[in-house]
């Protein structure tokens, strides 16, 4: 073998093994980054003059703008709906332009078609990285990123450390450690989190609670095993007692899931106290270490929340398709299922919407109920029940008027009515939708298809 074919065989094997190895490295990548999956509709005015010379060049705008509105429903799981508007151009520098880089993959696509609003439309359904976005939001300046991402910084943490040693006998419970317990309190409390008492927070599982309370974000619960020792000094003849840590486990829980999201055990090696009390709040301060402030902030940050969406009185089954195709298009709706209809009844929506949603009456009225009544220009839709992630809102038909499905479609998406005016501008260019869109959006009052209806496409979407 001559010495070059010796140096090709050994590149080769070196090859053999770093090329598995880097491709480990990119999987063990991709299997941190956080996504989410999000239904978005791209919108398209087919009155514009570069789409009546290229018909395939609005296809392409369609895809783009359902793919960039996939990414925008995905910034709302970080920045509030009205801040996004507010700082739309600096959002639009930092992570719209770079919008197809968060799409991790298309899972499904409808065909394109002509609306009576008189857009084209297209619905996707997309994996989206919430990891990349977060990134790209975190490089934002300081003073902006406060005062747009949403506040995950502020948790409630119940905590529980209960302490077992060679005195209590294996038949009762362990007691809870008070000292221990305000260690731990103290270091939640430097990273400004609110404590909540573990006590009531277990008497809200239990159903105990009134109304309009609830329990802590987190559970920090841990338990601790001492063995007294005894220590007889040669010298004197002195019997001295000290405690000797053999193990401590902690575990955290979300309560909003019920997921255990840490824990852990640790057996200390030659460590003693004089006193249980000081061997308590080295416990604290050791469990305390165990999270930090990131800690809380990434798992608070949950990204959707589903709610059944009871809708009463629907005319015909259309009226339910047109209106899921409706809430598609709402920034704060990720998904939308159609689950059941019954006519003049009441029809159920399984709607997920982004963030954890804690006052989602007032979210419901603000995201839905107003931009679909500011569409249809009147009050056809009420709030008339919510008790926790089940809301039931009223449709209410218009008198001497056309029906709702044929008011839904004639007047342009309720996607529009809180849209930023420089999205607008970009997508608006006949001139009867635009008077129209200014109707519905007060923002502006300041400031080769498919031609087929949307029921056959919305029935399998």
């Amino acid at each position: 073998m001559t010495a070059k074919q010796s140096c090709f065989l050994g590149c080769a094997f070196i090859l053999m093994l770093v090329v598995p190895w880097l491709a480990g490295a990119e999987t063990d990548k991709s299997s941190h980054d956080r996504t989410i999956v999000v239904s978005a509709e791209g919108l398209a005015d087919p009155e514009s003059d570069l789409y009546k010379r290229d018909k395939g060049l609005m296809i392409d705008d369609l895809r783009r703008d359902a793919r960039r509105m996939a990414v925008e429903k995905a910034v709302g799981t970080f920045v509030e709906s009205s801040s996004l508007v507010e700082n739309y151009q600096l959002i639009e520098d930092k992570v719209f332009t770079h919008s197809r880089g968060f799409i991790r993959r298309i899972i499904k696509e409808s065909s394109p078609w002509l609306g009576k609003d008189g857009f084209m439309h297209l619905l996707i359904k997309a994996e989206v990285s919430l990891s990349g976005i977060k990134e790209a939001l975190d490089s934002l300046p300081q003073a902006e990123r406060i005062r747009m991402i949403k506040e995950h910084g502020n948790p409630t943490i119940s905590v529980m450390i209960l302490v077992r040693d060679a005195d209590r006998r294996s038949g009762q419970p362990p007691e809870q450690s008070a000292v221990a317990e305000n260690v731990l309190k103290e270091q939640f409390k430097k990273f400004g989190y609110r404590v909540w008492s573990e006590d009531y927070s277990r008497r809200l599982k239990g159903g105990n609670a009134a109304q309009n309370r609830r329990e802590a974000d987190f559970s920090v619960i841990g338990e601790v095993k001492f063995k007294p020792l005894t220590v007889r000094l040669k010298a004197s003849g002195l019997v001295l007692r000290r405690y000797a840590l053999t193990s401590w486990t902690v575990k955290c829980i979300n309560n909003h899931t019920g997921e255990e999201i840490y824990f852990n055990n640790a057996i200390p090696r030659k460590k003693s106290w004089a006193d249980e009390d000081a061997a308590l709040q080295d416990i604290g301060r050791m469990v305390g270490e165990e999270f930090n402030r990131g800690f809380f902030e990434v798992h608070m940050m949950q990204p959707s929340t589903m709610v059944e969406l009871e809708i009463e009185g629907l005319p015909d089954y259309d009226t339910g398709l047109i209106l899921k195709k409706e809430f598609i298009g709402l920034r704060p709706i990720l998904n939308v299922d159609f689950r059941n209809f019954e006519q003049g009844g009441l029809s159920l929506f399984e709607v997920e919407f982004a963030g954890s949603c804690g006052n989602f009456s007032q979210l419901l009225n603000n995201v839905v109920i107003k931009p679909v009544n500011r569409k249809l220009g009147r009050e056809a839709f009420r709030l008339v029940a919510a008790h926790g992630n089940v809301v039931r809102l009223k449709c209410i038909p218009a008198k001497g008027r056309q029906g709702i499905k044929e008011e839904l479609e004639a007047m342009p998406p309720a996607s529009l009515v809180d849209a930023p005016p420089q999205r607008i501008r970009e997508l608006v260019k006949n001139p009867e939708i635009m008077a129209r869109v200014k109707q519905m959006n007060p923002l502006l009052e300041q400031t080769g298809a498919v031609k087929q209806g949307p029921a056959a496409i919305l029935q399998d979407f």
